[in-house]
């Protein structure tokens, strides 16, 4: 593993129903809540073995398939592009959960036995009932703007290159060891992003190896490495970090299970910011300089600056999207949208 990283804060003693939700939102930092999950049947059952975490967690099973992804052992577990990135090193089937927990416990023992990785998997939809038992009480407002998603991650040794989400997160480790490499938004260039699409996983991750970094070929990486926040879970540890943070995963254990919680505080009529960032590649990337420049001071005006300046002098009837984002606004600026993409 790699030697470099600033160890992330870590709160202990701190009671599941007295999170103190409003306080971690506020500074925007990760933070390791020591413990927090350690009552919950699983981790109960990962600490007695992972033979015994896996019969819990069988117990909850249904027959819906989910996707199970493979790599061979020489890579390291580290699901990525092939050296030519023109494909990836790992594949995708589908299998039973059932199926999935005997091959995992088959390798156990195994220092050869291939990678094993089963990522966002839908709590309430592949394991109906385990919510009952395993949950995190999400008393903040923000948590009730729109529906939370509760997937589970399970797998053997295994590493999922850095990336960000669009989304909040509250991870939780819950059998088996973890390693989360954190890094603020703004270190997007020194952490060298690949290709746009196919992704190995929906999302853009680095082309950095962390356990071998090639600064001759990825110099910048250099300075991110002086910002690298890092937190090492046990079994009932929990993290949080806020959207667009990136940060890699690594499963250090035989058998590990994790548990995680996606949010935005804003309402599902408001549309996904990436969908924004693929069309400004097509609108605004090949333009002028002069001219990025006056777009980027429109976009300062309507969109990052004061929410209220733009619309301020113009009556409240004539506001149109300038005004609040309600439900029927968003459909009419969509429409708008759409038909100027579709001239």
């Amino acid at each position: 593993m790699p030697d470099w990283g600033i160890p992330v804060r870590r709160l202990a003693g701190i009671a599941p129903d007295a999170i103190p939700f409003a306080e971690l939102f506020a500074a925007g930092q990760p933070v390791v809540l020591e413990g927090l999950a350690r009552d919950w049947p699983l981790v109960q059952a990962g600490l007695a073995g992972a033979r015994e975490a896996a019969a819990y967690l069988a117990g909850f099973s249904g027959d819906a398939a989910v996707t199970l992804f493979t790599a061979p052992p020489e890579t390291g577990g580290r699901f990525h592009y092939t050296p030519a990135v023109d494909g990836f090193n790992f594949d995708a089937t589908r299998a039973s959960l059932r199926d999935v927990l005997a091959q995992l416990l088959a390798g156990l023992d195994d220092p050869s036995a291939p990678a094993l990785y089963v990522g966002s998997t839908d709590l309430d939809r592949f394991l109906p009932g385990f919510r009952a038992e395993n949950d995190l009480p999400l008393t903040h407002p923000d948590f009730a703007v729109k529906p939370v998603l509760a997937s589970i991650w399970i797998g053997n040794r295994t590493t999922a290159a850095a990336h960000y989400d669009i989304s909040n997160n509250i991870a939780c480790c819950l059998v088996g060891q973890r390693r989360f490499t954190l890094f603020p938004p703004d270190q997007v260039a020194n952490l060298y992003p690949g290709p746009l699409e196919p992704t190995p996983g929906g999302q853009v991750v680095t082309m950095v190896d962390f356990r071998n970094p090639d600064l001759a070929r990825y110099p910048r990486f250099a300075r991110a490495m002086e910002v690298a926040l890092v937190a090492d879970l046990e079994p009932g540890d929990v993290l949080y970090y806020p959207a667009l943070w990136w940060h890699q995963v690594d499963a250090l254990a035989p058998f590990n299970a994790m548990v995680n919680y996606w949010w935005n505080a804003v309402p599902a009529h408001i549309d996904t910011p990436q969908t924004t960032l693929l069309h400004a590649l097509l609108s605004l990337r090949d333009r002028p300089a002069h001219e990025k420049a006056a777009w980027r001071e429109l976009f300062e005006y309507y969109v990052f600056g004061d929410g209220d300046l733009a619309a301020a002098h113009i009556p409240e009837c004539a506001r149109g999207p300038l005004g609040p984002m309600t439900e029927m606004t968003a459909r009419r600026l969509r429409a708008q949208v759409l038909h100027r993409l579709n001239r």
